[in-house]
């Protein structure tokens, strides 16, 4: 069995796409048991608004790739260009990239930790976990609490929300009398 992350993110698919790959909170468990017997040891699922990545320990991933555009009702002709599969190291230093905010859409921000640590407690709960995935987000924890500790990653991090208003601020100044209205993806 080899290590594998695919996926999606804000940068290699729209929206569109992201928003019928991604996963209901409340339905995760099941979608772990159904992964886990299509092929994959273990599993894991992170999904976002702007991300949904499946850690996932198999020798064929092409299973995996298949359930995912089975499970969503996808053609997965349609969604096969903007998936990416990352073996073994890539999906390690990947792992790190993304629990440490590098990945993110606005760099360092802070939620994507949380939200990290959310869905491995999730397949911890389901029984999804093995040894290698156990290992791996064990030590991408550990690194992604090195890169905040000692860089300024997230010293000037911000959500998208945050980045939101911030522009308001520049392009209106004074927004606090202003009706705003925010309009979102995620």
């Amino acid at each position: 069995m080899q290590l594998y992350v695919i996926g999606v993110n804000h940068t290699t698919a729209p929206i569109q796409i992201r928003e019928h790959i991604a996963f209901n909170s409340d339905l995760l468990g099941v979608a772990l048991h159904e992964l886990t017997a299509n092929g994959a040891s273990e599993a894991a699922i992170l999904s976002t608004c702007n991300r949904t990545e499946l850690y996932c320990s198999t020798d064929d991933p092409q299973k995996a790739l298949n359930w995912l555009s089975q499970y969503h009702k996808l053609d997965k002709d349609a969604i096969a260009p903007y998936i990416y599969t990352l073996p073994n190291d890539e999906a390690v230093k990947h792992a790190f990239r993304v629990a440490s905010g590098l990945d993110s859409m606005v760099l360092g921000e802070p939620q994507i930790l949380g939200q990290f640590k959310q869905s491995v407690k999730i397949a911890q709960d389901a029984g999804t976990l093995g040894t290698l995935l156990h290992k791996l987000f064990q030590r991408t924890f550990e690194v992604a609490k090195e890169v905040r500790t000692n860089t300024d990653i997230g010293a000037n991090s911000i959500s998208m929300a945050a980045a939101a208003v911030k522009l308001a601020q520049r392009i209106f100044g004074d927004i606090n009398q202003q009706k705003v209205l925010f309009i979102g993806a995620g």
